[in-house]
């Protein structure tokens, strides 16, 4: 890594911009920065540090305050920097967040802070491909940064930039701030990581012991509440719970054998019982049935009345039918006259007094029992019927026409209406049609102009594309006006380049022939012939310059006055170029300047917008005119059809009218007396009706008389056939249905129970019973017992089985957690002898933790690379000592460092060192860490070093040998920057950086290509 270039403004101490090319020093090899306490030496390498890491060492812990105090409200403060890694060249570029004033200026706001980080394109190697933009946020930087760096800060703090009162700490540390520095620079966090996971694996191993010894003691409480054992237990061991097991299986084994007796015994006792029950059963039965026959003995008379009564019963139903037929002939034959008289009572209330008196006279001849009772015969009666049917019949023709009246009514009316709405409609067709004249004669019109202007869009195309070739060219014109200024303005800084590097040429060239006057001088001895002009005597030899010129520096001019010539010839070229250019754009616009080429091209485009309207519109104009005088045909067709449907509907309307008036003179010689036809038909409906009710009356009446004679002699009959004297002797024998159907119920039930009863008693298993009830109580109360004890040895005996399967299960968890737990234990040691080891306990002697053993790994690493440059710097008196003893009270150690007086041959401590002899040793031990870091990076090739004060406590002796120290560090390429205001050291490093701090108080940079 190697940094490379660094420009910066707005900067601590620095307001305009300042540049330093540290490329300019890579021949030297040391660079000093001088100048001025205060004046801003330390700065340069604050921006550095807060380019690449956006941070500023000397601000650890504090606000970021970077911004110049010399700044005015506008002026930019921006730090940008130039490093090369692995062959790639980048740029980054950052600023911190300031106030700056608001767009508005009133107030201020905070700038946010940015940054933009660039590679190099170098695809031939030569770096002029161009800069590319990698990321433009502080963000996105960030992170590349970190991909690309090989150092993080505090690794760059120790490695490349010793920033002032910073590296001499690591020598003076504590055990604790020299650990907090190594575990940074070389990463060890792991190896915590490492000693945590141990600690945490042990912690987890001793729990996993604690649980499975948990588990095994709960497995025996389980084991001993099995067991019913509630004594104090032992510690849990595999004899134990096999000790508990063989109790277990004897208690089975014997609650087994207890179980098979008492099964036994209940088995006998429930034969004993069933047996007693049996002839208890048979008993019962047999007194049950002798009980029943004495009952069914004792109701003998009552049952043979019950038979007479049903048999009287049947008789009477057989008679029965008869009666009630008789019954409803005279029920029937009374509603036929009761029918009969109304309907005589209500044709001679309605008859007319001729109607109701003819026929009067009549013979009486063939009439029947209800003639005497009618005014009228069922003859004068038909009569009667036959002429209201023909008078009905003749009312048919002019019942039909009443009853389209009103649909004839109807129809007149929609025909009127027809007739109005198809006039409206014709005088509607007619306007439309006298209109669209009118409407046709514009739209041709408006089409024949919009033709003409359509066939003008060739044109305006033409015209506008010339007009935007002149438009173009005027901007053109403005355009390159303002850049042959810039290219003439060029030109002119190059002409003075150019004379400058010309002039500087001469005077170097000069200066170099008089160097060869000077050069003889130094040769002349006295008394010896000048080789110029033979004299011995040399009155006044000619004197050299402080600064003489040599070929390099004659070359180098000769060469920047070739480049100046070249860049020249570019600038005249350039001016050249945008000449002939401005030219051929002003022939385009033939002298006229922008604003009326303008005018020009807006009215070209008006033109040629309209003519494009006009094109876009033609299509809808015909499509409309084709319309409208489609519309105009179909309105001159339609007022035709409009005329005829109104003429047909006129002629239609009258022809019914003339209808109608025909139909109601018919009418009015049919109605008669009444108000309408209907009327008078209905009046002859109603007599018809009556008439016909009359003689369906007198029909019945002769039928039921009949028919009540023909029931009488049928039941007179059956009286005598069933020995009934009459008729109320066979209604008070007569039962009702359910009545004898529950009496033949009551009959069988008594005819079934005596059956029953003697059956029973004739049963061969009732013969030989004792005569005495037997007792069955002592033979259950033996069964219930036997019972409860069988019962009682076959819970004990299911209970053991229970709780001998439940044991076996523990018994084989068990020994699994017998055999795991071994495992686990002989881990468990293992892992707590390593994490103690690793922890700096037991039986770790040097109580050193495993990141503080690799970290005094890397320390004596960076200890013998330090003495390599501490024994040169010292003459051998001095070399450092990594003390890993126990520190006091037995506290852990492990990072002590200790300085060796080889005058005295003893170790001491390093803060015992004189201010010299601290810096020397500071130096040694940071270019040692340096060295050793590198390696760690990855061997990252580290060419550029910067060294922050602590020169001005040397001695001049002591300072040789430091710089010569420093002076062998250039080997392999390796730039170093030293900042020291010490004096003799502006003598022994003749490249410098001087910061000078000007009128205005703020500083500026002289001697590094600064451009402010």
């Amino acid at each position: 890594m190697k940094i490379l270039r660094l420009r910066l403004a707005g900067f601590g101490p620095y307001k305009d911009e300042q540049l330093v090319d540290f490329e300019r020093f890579d021949s030297d090899g040391i660079f000093l920065i001088s100048g001025k306490t205060g004046a801003g030496k330390s700065s340069i390498l604050d921006a550095i540090c807060f380019a690449l890491y956006n941070q500023v060492p000397r601000f650890d812990g504090s606000e970021l305050k970077l911004r110049s105090d010399h700044c005015e409200a506008g002026d930019p403060t921006f730090v940008e920097l130039d490093f090369s890694v692995n062959q790639s060249r980048y740029r980054l570029r950052r600023s911190p967040a300031y106030e700056r004033p608001k767009k508005n200026q009133v107030g201020v706001t905070t700038a946010a802070p940015t940054a933009v980080l660039q590679v190099l394109d170098d695809a031939d190697g030569s770096y002029n491909g161009g800069w590319r933009g990698i990321a433009a946020k502080p963000g996105a930087v960030g992170h590349e940064l970190d991909t690309i760096l090989p150092l993080k800060v505090d690794q760059f703090l120790q490695v490349i930039l010793l920033a002032q009162n910073r590296f001499q700490r690591f020598l003076l540390a504590k055990t604790e701030e020299r650990r907090a520095v190594l575990r940074t620079l070389f990463n060890t966090g792991r190896f915590e990581q490492l000693e945590a996971a141990l600690i945490l694996r042990r912690k987890g191993l001793d729990e996993q012991l604690a649980t499975s010894q948990r588990d095994l003691e709960q497995d025996q409480t389980a084991a001993a509440q099995l067991l019913r054992d509630e004594g104090p237990l032992a510690a849990p061991t595999a004899g134990w719970f096999a000790a508990a097991q063989h109790d277990l299986a004897g208690q089975l084994d014997a609650a087994t054998i207890e179980q098979a007796r008492t099964m036994a015994e209940l088995t006998a006792a429930t034969d004993r019982h069933q047996s007693l029950l049996q002839t208890e059963q048979r008993q019962l039965r047999r007194s049950a049935a002798a009980s029943a026959l004495a009952a069914l003995d004792s109701r003998q008379d009552d049952i043979v009345r019950e038979r007479s009564d049903l048999q009287n019963a049947a008789r009477a139903a057989r008679v029965w039918p008869q009666v009630r037929a008789r019954h409803e002939a005279a029920g029937a034959l009374a509603a036929a006259e009761s029918a009969l008289a109304a309907a005589q009572a209500q044709r001679a209330g309605d008859r007319p007094a001729e109607t109701a008196g003819a026929g009067a006279g009549a013979g009486a001849a063939g009439r029947s029992r209800s003639d005497v009772a009618s005014p009228e015969t069922l003859g004068q009666l038909q009569l009667v019927i036959d002429g209201l049917l023909g008078r009905l019949g003749a009312l048919e023709d002019a019942l039909a026409d009443e009853l389209a009246l009103p649909e004839l009514d109807n129809e007149i009316a929609e025909l009127l209406i027809e007739q109005l709405e198809g006039t409206r409609a014709l005088d509607a067709a007619r306007a439309q049609a006298d209109a669209l004249p009118e409407q046709i004669e514009a739209i041709t019109a408006e089409h024949s102009a919009a033709q003409l202007a359509a066939a003008r869009q060739p044109d305006t195309m033409i015209a506008l594309d010339r007009a935007t070739l002149t438009l173009e060219a005027a901007q053109t014109v403005t355009r390159l006006s303002s850049v042959l200024l810039t290219a003439q303005q060029a030109e002119l800084t190059a002409s003075g380049d150019n004379a400058d590097a010309a002039a500087h040429y001469e005077s170097v060239l000069a200066r170099r022939f008089s160097g060869f006057a000077a050069e003889l001088a130094a040769r002349l001895i006295t008394g010896d012939a000048c080789a110029v002009c033979g004299s011995t005597a040399h009155p006044q030899p000619a004197l050299g310059h402080d600064d003489p010129v040599t070929t390099h520096d004659l070359n180098t001019a000769r060469s920047t006055v070739t480049d100046r010539q070249g860049q020249l010839l570019v600038a005249q070229n350039a001016v050249q170029s945008v000449n002939l250019r401005l030219a051929e754009a002003r022939a385009l616009t033939s002298g006229r300047d922008a604003a009326t080429v303008t005018a020009e091209h807006d009215a070209a485009t008006a033109a040629h917008r309209l003519a494009d309207r006009a094109t876009a519109t033609l299509p809808d104009l015909q499509a409309r005119l084709a319309q409208l005088q489609s519309t105009m045909t179909r309105a001159a067709t339609s007022v035709d059809q409009l005329r005829g449907q109104r003429d047909q509907a006129s002629t239609a309307h009258a022809f019914k009218v003339s209808q109608r008036e025909a139909i109601f003179g018919r009418l009015a010689a049919q109605r008669g007396e009444f108000d309408s036809v209907r009327g008078q038909a209905t009046h002859l409906h109603d007599e018809l009706t009556q008439a016909r009710t009359l003689a369906t009356a007198l029909s019945v009446v002769d039928e039921c008389g009949a028919a009540e004679d023909a029931a009488q002699s049928r039941l007179t009959a059956q009286l005598a056939e069933e020995a009934f004297t009459d008729e109320a002797a066979a209604l008070a024998a007569r039962l009702d249905q359910p009545e004898i159907e529950r009496r033949t119920r009551a009959l069988r039930v008594h005819d079934d129970g005596l059956v029953a009863a003697r059956a029973t008693l004739a049963q061969p298993d009732l013969a030989d019973l004792p005569t005495e009830p037997v007792d069955v109580l002592p033979a259950a109360a033996a069964a219930a017992a036997a019972s409860t004890a069988r019962d009682a040895a076959l819970t004990r005996q299911s209970s053991l089985v229970d709780r001998t399967g439940t044991l076996s299960a523990i018994v084989r968890r068990v020994g699994s957690l017998f055999a795991a737990s071994a495992q686990l234990h002989e881990m468990q040691q293992q892992v707590r002898q390593l994490a103690d080891v690793v922890h700096g306990d037991e039986p770790n002697t040097k109580r050193m933790r495993l990141e503080n053993y690799v970290l005094a790994a890397q320390l004596e690493e960076i200890v013998a690379a330090a003495n390599i440059r501490l024994r040169t710097m010292t003459s051998g008196r001095y070399t450092l000592e990594h003390d890993d003893s126990l520190a006091f009270g037995g506290a852990r150690s492990g990072l002590g460092l200790a300085i060796r007086d080889e005058y005295t041959g003893r170790a001491r401590p390093t803060h015992s060192l004189s201010g010299g002899e601290t810096f020397l040793a500071s130096l040694a031990l940071a270019l040692g860490l340096a060295e050793v870091v590198t390696g760690q990076a990855g061997g990252v090739t580290l060419d550029t070093l910067f060294v922050d004060e602590g020169f001005g406590s040397l001695d001049g002796e002591t300072l040789e040998t430091a710089m010569s120290t420093l002076d062998s560090l250039r080997a392999g390429g390796r730039t170093i920057g030293l900042i020291s205001h010490v004096d003799s050291m502006k003598e022994q490093i003749p490249a410098t950086l001087r910061i000078v701090v000007t009128d205005r108080g703020s500083s500026e940079i002289e001697g590094g290509d600064a451009t402010g």
